[in-house]
């Protein structure tokens, strides 16, 4: 038995969440509804128009890591913070929801530890602003080989996609977990990520991955076929398994040319920040435990629809109750 059965690597933000109305959000400038990268200056506006905030340990692959500690699945994260108060909160709370915090937060350098002003709109959508802080200089020597080689799923975030030393650094992690006999997968995360690193992507999915895990905007984005079935086929022609969330419409899985479609019960978003994170989460369990296909999906999506009925991207009620009341356990 290996030490973990997830290990994830990504961004460590502290998320920093408020309601507002798109008023608010056309006043301030923010595009709703997507990811957008913002410098120190900004950082500091946006947090300080925020009213009534919850602060929280966050980042998409973290995210997914403590619906698996939620689960009770022995977890790691790899990733970088400054030895500084948000840092050192970050560290402790992904070690409170017992998943191992492998890097020790840095001491030198001046960049601070990472963090994203995520406003929520009555519909539920939500626009985040992300400053990327120390984070984003994530590299191959701050993956530790041991970790990744004693894990069985190791899973990365694809917004760590933008320098190449994070690149390097899901190279590292992949082979030597799967050196050891493990499997490897990465969330897309965002469709203008792939904009820009679209022959990176391609190539890591096709080369280095077993399964790779996107909605739809973002399995799209990797082939341009502008028709998703042509997009999915083209994606599972290089991988063994595609999962694609389509929102309201389901989820289609493509395992070794099988293809399953799972529905999902439409409801209105209280908040939909961690929906994706949260699917992972109930998927990737799934497959640690060796579920069949369709649990794995159809666990994934009781947790999405779980993190959506309250604030914040993390579960609130217990996995494993809600996946017994639904017959998934």
């Amino acid at each position: 038995m290996k030490k973990y059965q997830v290990a994830g690597i990504g961004n460590a933000v502290v998320d920093v969440i408020a309601r507002a109305e798109d008023t608010f959000l056309d006043l301030m400038g923010i595009q709703k509804g997507i990811m957008q990268l913002v410098d120190r200056p900004r950082a500091e506006t946006l947090y300080g128009a925020m009213a009534e905030r919850v602060q929280a340990p966050g980042g998409s692959v973290a995210n997914t890591l403590a619906g698996l500690g939620n689960l009770g699945l022995r977890t790691a994260f790899i990733g970088r913070v400054h030895d500084d108060a948000l840092g050192r909160f970050y560290a402790r709370a992904m070690e409170k929801d017992g998943t191992d915090f492998v890097n020790a937060p840095v001491a030198d350098g001046e960049l601070p530890t990472s963090r994203s002003m995520i406003f929520v709109s009555p519909d539920g959508e939500r626009s985040m602003n992300t400053y990327l802080g120390i984070s984003a200089e994530l590299g191959p020597d701050d993956v530790p080989e041991a970790v990744a080689a004693e894990t069985e799923i190791v899973f990365l975030e694809g917004y760590l996609f933008d320098k190449d030393k994070g690149k390097e650094a899901f190279l590292r992690a992949a082979r030597a977990c799967r050196g050891a006999g493990g499997r490897t997968g990465i969330a897309i995360s965002d469709p203008f990520c792939v904009e820009r690193h679209r022959e990176d992507f391609l190539q890591l999915i096709a080369n280095e991955m077993d399964f790779v895990i996107g909605n739809e905007d973002e399995i799209r984005s990797l082939y341009q076929n502008d028709d998703l079935e042509a997009d999915l086929a083209a994606v599972s022609s290089v991988c063994p398994l595609v999962v694609c969330t389509r929102s309201g419409d389901g989820v289609t899985i493509i395992h070794e040319g099988t293809r399953t479609d799972v529905p999902v019960e439409k409801v209105v978003p209280v908040d939909a920040t961690g929906a994706g994170d949260q699917f992972a989460a109930g998927f990737l369990y799934g497959l640690a435990t060796g579920t069949d296909i369709r649990t794995a999906g159809l666990m994934g999506c009781a947790a999405a629809a779980e993190v959506i009925s309250h604030i914040g991207p993390r579960p609130e009620a217990s996995l494993p109750k809600l996946f017994e009341r639904k017959g998934l356990l």
